[in-house]
């Protein structure tokens, strides 16, 4: 046999528990968007410029405008729609951009902890480092919103070989990391149950628009195919789809209006499908876990 990572064993999808969400449908659907703080000249970036000049005030401009104005676009796009997405959070945002707290908080959103700020990388980390690291993320969370988060997103999608044991050691329900299945899988670890929550790898505006230069248009096309391929496998099977959004990217207005084109065909379904947020879906599984993968 080949070595593994041996966080999780094969399972085809055709020989598992056949049955429906709460409401149900067969098809879950999440949005997320991130919402991310870079400390300036140091650390990981995102960058769309990657040739400026330094001090890069060029890039650190681009993504500043998700803050200031993108995301609250988007908010009002979802809220409009009646759609609460999963907020990924870099927890610096609570101290460099509250009132997107407050949005997020009015329109229902789910606060997912996405580390302290996306300059930073768990693969860099020692294991007492990392600990102390989702501790201070998750605590800071559960402070300001009164309740801890059920959720992690990564950032930079990065871990250590301890990562997963350690999410689950500090109480985290599920990590929204991995595109492995199209249902949500028990991962193996140290300690309680972690679910691997599916999570748009390429339905992600970071990884497709900005990675691969995809435009605008050509991704709201995707999440269109996805949904309708998705809304007819679900008929026999329960299943999980999501979309990643970012609020520099999505919520750059060209971007935004070509995104609407995807919500405005996925909501015409809104009857058929269970449009929820990732920490309802986890908490419903966990209830049940005969069910889980």
């Amino acid at each position: 046999m080949l070595a593994s990572h041996g966080r999780y064993g094969y399972s085809p999808i055709g020989k598992r528990p056949v049955y429906r969400w709460p409401n149900g449908a067969g098809l879950a659907v999440y949005f997320a968007v991130g919402v991310e703080e870079y400390v300036f000249g140091e650390g990981f970036t995102e960058d769309l410029f990657p040739s400026a000049s330094k001090p890069d005030l060029v890039n650190a401009s681009w993504r500043d405008y998700g803050n200031r104005v993108g995301v609250f676009r988007l908010f009002d796009r979802f809220g409009d729609a009646g759609i609460a997405p999963a907020l990924l959070l870099n927890t610096a945002i609570y101290d460099h951009a509250p009132d997107i707290a407050v949005a997020a908080r009015a329109i229902g959103s789910e606060f997912v902890a996405h580390g302290l700020s996306n300059s930073h990388s768990l693969a860099t980390m020692t294991r007492a480092e990392e600990t102390a690291y989702l501790r201070t993320v998750y605590d800071r969370i559960a402070r300001e919103e009164g309740t801890p988060p059920k959720g992690w997103s990564s950032p930079w999608l990065a871990h250590s070989s301890a990562t997963l044991d350690l999410l689950a050691a500090q109480g985290f329900s599920y990590v929204a990391d991995f595109r492995l299945d199209d249902q949500p899988v028990r991962l193996k670890t140290e300690s309680s149950t972690l679910l691997a929550m599916p999570y748009g790898l390429e339905l992600n505006d970071s990884t497709t628009i900005i990675g691969r230069q995809t435009s605008a248009r050509d991704f709201a096309a995707m999440i269109i195919d996805e949904f309708d391929e998705m809304l007819e496998a679900s008929r026999t099977q329960p299943l999980v789809m999501s979309v990643v959004t970012h609020s520099f990217i999505s919520g750059q207005p060209f971007r935004l209006r070509a995104l609407r084109l995807a919500l405005d065909h996925i909501l015409s379904h809104r009857e058929d499908i269970w449009l929820v947020r990732p920490g309802d879906i986890a908490s419903w599984l966990l209830d049940r876990p005969e069910l889980i993968v």
